[in-house]
Order: C-alpha cells, then structure tokens, then sequence
C-alpha cells in the first residue's frame, strides 16, 4: 500500500510541470514512459472528475485514455458518459465514444457516435438530444453534428430534425438553443400561424441582452398574403428606484390586401414609452429633499388600431380601445403639502384625425392636507388645481377650481357620536382663447363662486362573538346650498347648459357646474369577520333623500353587498332601485367557485337607462351582458379552459374560447379555440370583425419556457366584418 502511494505522488508530482493530472486506482503499473491503472480509475484534470474500469496514460504523449464504464463530471454542471475516453494533455484535448452528456441543471442530455473536446468546445457527430427520460423520450431532436460550448452552454444542432415520439414534426439545416436560463443575446421561441386572408404568418423573435442593465427584443414578422412588419420592445433600468421601456412598431400592407379591405392605411405604426422614477428630484438634482418626489411617463401614440391588431398573433393577449391616453406625472409630496402636474393626451382612434380631441396639457395642482385651526376640533385642507384644456382647433380654455373646506367635529355620549359641520368654499375660473368653428356663441372669460353647508352625524359598534366579529356602521350626511355667484361665461350659460337636453351642445363642453342639492345621504355598513380577521361579509346600503326637488325626492336606493360563503365560494351583489320607474337601473351578480382544482367565475350585468331609442344610431334602453370562464385542472397532467361572453339584449357572442393543455416534465402541448371582435378603421370610418383563431401550443422543455397564452402555431378561420 506504502509503494502504491509513491507511485501516485511520482505521476502527479511529474506532471506539476505542465497541466497536473492525478490518477487514483487501486492498481498501478509503470514500464517505458507508460502508466497502466486499473479497479476504481479516478482521474483529476482541471475541473474534470473522470473515473472508469481502466486507464493507460503516456507521459511522452501526454494521452490518457480511459475505458468502459467511464463518467466524466464537468465542474459539477454536467456528466459525461461513455464506454472509449482519450485525453490528450499537450493538445488539451478530450476525445469520447460513444458520447453521452447530461446537464445537471437542465436535465437535458445529448447522446452521439463519437465526441471530440478543445477547451471550451464539444464536437458531437450523429446523435440525438432531449429533455425526457432517456428510456423512450416523448421528443427528440436527431443531428447529423453538433458543437456545444460549455462556458455560454450553447448548442448548435445541423440537420435538425423534430421528432414526437417517432413521428417527425420539423426539419431544420440549423437550429441552435441556450441549456442557461440567464440573460443572454440569441434567437427566442418563434410563432408560426396561418389564415385564408393573411396567409402564412411568421415571427421570429431576437434578444438581445449585452449589459445587465438593459435589454432589447425585436420582432420582426412577416404575413405571406398581407405585409410584413417589425416590432421592438427596450428595457432598461438606470437606477435602483427608476426603470422604464421603449416599445415601437411598423407593418406596411400589401397593395392588394390594403384595397381588397378597405383600411384607412396602408402603413401601420406607433410607439409607447414607459418611465417609472420614484426618487427623481433626489437623483437628478443632487440635493437632499426630506419629501417623496416621483415621474411617471406612459406615452402612446399609433396612427390606427391595427398598430395593437399586428403586434401578434395571438388575440388573447391583446386588449384594444377606441381611445389611446398618454400620460406624465409629476408629483413632489411632504407630510404638509403636495404639488403635481400632469399631462394627458388623448388620441381618438375612429376618428381620422385628432384635431378636434380635448386635452389636459398639462394639469397643476397644490394640495394643503388636513390641519388643525385653533383645536383639535376645527380642520381645514386646501385644494387648487389648474388646467390647460387644448386642442388644435376651435374653443380653448384655463380652467382653475379651488376648494376650502373647513370642519367642525367633535364627539358626543362617550365617543359613541360623531358629529361634524363643514363649510365648502369652491370657486371656478374660466380664460377661453382661440376661435369657435361650430356656433357663433361669445365666450367671455368668468368666474363661479359658491358656499354650501355639510352635516353629518355617523356612529359605529363593534360587538365580537365566540365564532366571528360584527361591526356596523350607521351615518347621515346633509347638505345644503348657501350662496352663488356667477360672472361671464357662468352667467351666460347657467340656465343654458343646466338642461340635460343642451348638455352635448358646443358651447356647454366646458360649463361643469352642477346645483348643490339640498338633500341627505342615509349610509348602512356592516361587516363580519372570522377568528383570523378574515372578512365574511361586506353589506352597504345608501340612499339619497332630496329636499329641494319634489319630483326626485328619492334618489335610487343602493345595495352592495360582497359574501364570502366559505373558502371555495363567493357572491357579490351590487344594484340601484329607482323609486319614479319602480324598477331596478342596475343589477350586477357575480359568482366565484375557486379550488386547487377548479375556478369559475359567472357574472351579469343588467342596466335600464329608461330612455327609449328614436332613430336606428341611439343607444339601446337596455343592456343586459353575460361573462363567464372556467379553469379546471384534472390532475398534474390535464387542464381545461373555457370563456364565453354574450350580450342578451342584441343577441350576439362577443367572445369565446375553450382548450386543453396536457402538460408533462419535458413538454406542454395544448390547442384552444377562440373568437373575438377586434376593431378596424377603414376608409368609411370605425368597423370591427369577428375573429375566429386556433391556437396550438407545443413547449419543449427546457428549450422553451412555458407562458400563459403562448402559443407556438395559430391558424386564423375565415372572417367576417360585422359593422
């Protein structure tokens, strides 16, 4: 034993030369230049861990070879297996046949003829690799050769071909992938699609990730029979309280779809910039301000809604509106003060031109919180908020409003009362600019001041049971009007623009006056909570009692009420009774079943306006709309899912879907059906079409990372325009 350790010392000492290699076995035998080791070979070269039934190693070549049973562990992080292994030290080379590797982190494993090593580099000719279990793996990825690069952990697979089980799904001459989860620049998972009009679809994402502070995706996509297009989405982070992205897009039509469909434009493109600074004035100015300051940009802007309609594939993922809002907020904020601007643009996507939009560039605002005066018992706040109402054309205005309530309150029989008086002092002023295309109304510059009075009275108890908690709550708030005054564009409009009929009128887009109602706000609340502090139940109930409008004296009743039947169920209930109809203006229920297994949600909204249609564009007196979905999971392996949306009152589906996903270790596969509207803009103004898609969603494990409606194949149904 003594002679075997001196035998080992001598090789590793040999070798302290160049590159060490230690060979360990439980027999050694050594005759011209050539060591022969055998039971239990374990070899140490770098970061490599090898052991094998035997080894030779040839100190003038500087080859190890190594045989049967050999496992090769790569700096923990991977294995490699085989039963023929060659190590070339000079050359530092490493050479295995047949090959087989593991990566530990990944499981996924590759398996070849033969594979050849230099430095960082692996060479694999003819092999196969997968992320399933090796024993009859439900796909594969055959090669003709391959090279892996263990430090970026990226494979190069040529002559790719897919398998499912046995059946081939894709050829490829080159495919090439990352077994590492960081951020990194490559090729992403791409999507494939095709429909009767817009033919074969395409999209092939690139990242790209070069510092750790910012990334950049593109998105180029091309559709066979209808155009092509790039999007682009940059994110960046360029501090520890500030981070923001940069997302744009374009996609020219082909001649012969832009006039067979009728669209508005053959180009489609717009952008959106997001910025989130939760510490700016600290950070750009140097300075150290004791108050919280903040910037928020959310910038949008497209020339029509076919900018969102191209941005992908797959419709699920896509939310469109017909108005686009752009924002920047500025706020600086202490315990005392709080000053803000903001900025909001609003783009009005059914029409072909903006010009006419009202926006708010920009909005300023100085709020004083709540103080005291004298005592305790009297509180004040002070709001000002001043607004620049722009457009391009016609009639502009300052509008400045300023609010000064001051509070009396205080506390009656043992604090079981509260009682308080509030004076309001509100003021309105209005500097016009510009010239009105649409009337010949004079708008003169005003003002509109008034005072009114507030009461109110609330109490609330608490009472705790062996099972629960029960705390109600009971108020009444009164108001009552004092005195008006108004000047200029106040006067001149206030009998004019108080009449509901005259509310749409040019001249009465900017009067936002209302009377001060003498009337009394009645409010019942209550709660109930478990042991935990868990709520059970939320019930309100508000009703509005006018004292200076005998036709309306009672405004709707008001019934919420939020029900937590146990920890798998839940009613929510909110509606208004109108006492001059008797009958209800809206009703909206809401059920919602949730389990490890199973969630469902079931709602309908109901609302009656009382106002009877004239001519075929006014809106319907009644709205009546249904929307449900379900998740259920059957077990590890299978889930469903299904979405059906309906309006009763024109009879016609809005939105639905329904699909399966059979989910596995190494692959997801799933296929759902779904339809949707999705509005267009053409040359005769707004329309929409009902979409009708199948989406297939094929992830190979840990090739592709799963996601929420992602989906790897979309095939587009044959259309229809609806409007």
């Amino acid at each position: 034993m003594f002679r075997l350790f001196l035998l080992l010392l001598s090789i590793a000492t040999y070798l302290t030369a160049g590159d060490k290699i230690e060979i360990y076995a439980s027999k050694l035998t050594s005759g011209f230049n050539v060591v022969n080791a055998s039971g239990g070979v374990s070899v140490i070269y770098k970061d490599y861990i090898i052991t094998a039934d035997r080894a030779r190693y040839d100190k003038k070549t500087g080859e190890l070879e190594l045989f049967d049973n050999i496992r090769a562990n790569h700096a923990g992080k991977y294995k490699i297996l085989g039963k023929y292994a060659k190590l070339n030290i000079a050359k530092k080379e490493r050479f295995f046949k047949p090959f087989y590797m593991i990566d530990n982190k990944s499981d996924v494993w590759m398996s070849g003829n033969e594979g050849k090593a230099n430095k960082e580099e692996i060479d694999i000719s003819s092999g196969v690799v997968s992320g399933c279990n090796p024993i009859n793996p439900l796909w594969t990825m055959e090669f003709s050769s391959s090279d892996y690069d263990t430090e970026s952990k990226w494979i190069n697979l040529y002559n790719m071909r897919l398998y499912i089980y046995d059946i081939p799904l894709l050829y490829t001459p080159y495919f090439g992938y990352s077994l590492d989860t960081t951020r990194r620049t490559g090729l992403l998972k791409p999507s494939l699609g095709f429909s009767n009009d817009e033919g074969l679809f395409y999209q092939q994402p690139f990242y790209i990730a070069e510092q750790n502070w910012w990334d950049l995706e593109l998105l180029p996509q091309v559709r066979t029979s209808r155009g092509a297009g790039i999007y682009t989405n940059f994110r960046f982070v360029d501090s520890k309280v500030s981070h923001g992205s940069i997302k744009m897009g374009y996609f020219k039509e082909q001649s012969d779809y832009f006039i067979q469909n009728n669209l508005q434009n053959i180009s489609h493109y717009g952008f959106n910039i997001k910025y989130d600074n939760r510490d700016f004035l600290n950070l750009w100015s140097g300075y150290e301000f004791s108050g919280q300051s903040g910037f928020y940009v959310d910038i949008n802007h497209m020339n029509d809604v076919d900018y969102i309609n191209l941005s992908s594939n797959n419709t699920t993922n896509k939310s469109t509106a017909t108005q686009v809002l752009s924002r920047i907020n500025l706020f600086y904020n202490t315990k005392e003060d709080y000053i803000g601007a903001y900025f909001k643009y609003y783009q009005d996507l059914t029409l072909s031109s903006n010009e006419n939009t009202l926006q708010k560039l920009p909005t300023l605002q100085y709020h004083h919180y709540l103080n005291t005066l004298f005592t305790n018992y009297l509180l004040y706040d002070l709001d000002i908020k001043s607004t620049n109402i722009w457009r391009e054309v016609n009639k502009k205005v300052i509008q400045t409003d300023v609010n000064l309530p001051i509070t009396l309150q205080t506390s009656l029989f043992d604090e079981y009362l509260n009682v308080s008086y509030t004076a309001n002092l509100y003021m309105q002023h209005s500097q016009f600019s510009g010239v009105d295309l649409e009337s010949d109304f004079v708008y003169r510059n005003g003002y509109y001041a008034r005072n009114y009075h507030t009461f109110n009275v609330a109490s609330q108890l608490t009472k705790k049971y062996d099972d629960f908690s029960h705390v109600i709550s009971f108020g009444v708030t009164y108001n009552k009007s004092s005195w008006s005054h108004a000047e200029g564009y106040y006067a001149d409009n206030a009998e004019y623009c108080s009449d509901p009929l005259n509310a749409d009128e040019p001249r009465c887009e900017f009067y936002n006056i209302t009377d001060i109602d003498n009337a009394a706000q009645v409010e019942f609340t209550q709660y109930l909570y478990d042991k935990s502090a868990k709520q059970i139940l939320y019930h309100k109930m508000t009703q509005r009692i006018s004292y200076s409008n005998n036709t309306n004296r009672y405004g709707e009743l008001e019934n919420e009420l939020d029900y937590r039947l146990n920890d798998y169920l839940s009613y929510y209930n909110n509606m208004f009774y109108n006492y001059d109809q008797n009958s209800f203006s809206k009703v909206f229920n809401k059920l919602t079943f949730h389990t490890k297994s199973l969630q469902l949600h079931l709602s309908h909204l109901f609302k009656d306006s009382f106002i009877e249609p004239v001519t075929s564009t006014d809106p319907l007196r009644y709205t009546s709309y249904l929307t449900s979905n379900i998740e259920y999971k059957y077990n590890r392996h299978y889930s469903f899912s299904a979405l059906y949306n309906y309006d009763l009152e024109i009879k016609k589906k809005k939105s639905f879907s329904v699909g399966f996903m059979y989910k596995k270790r190494c692959w997801d596969f799933g296929i759902k059906y779904s339809e949707s509207n999705r509005p267009v803009l053409t040359q005769t103004g707004e329309s929409s079409i009902y979409d009708k898609y199948l989406y297939i969603t094929v992830v190979l494990k840990p090739l592709m990372q799963p996601s929420k409606n992602s989906s790897f194949i979309t095939y587009k149904l044959p259309t229809s325009q609806t409007n």
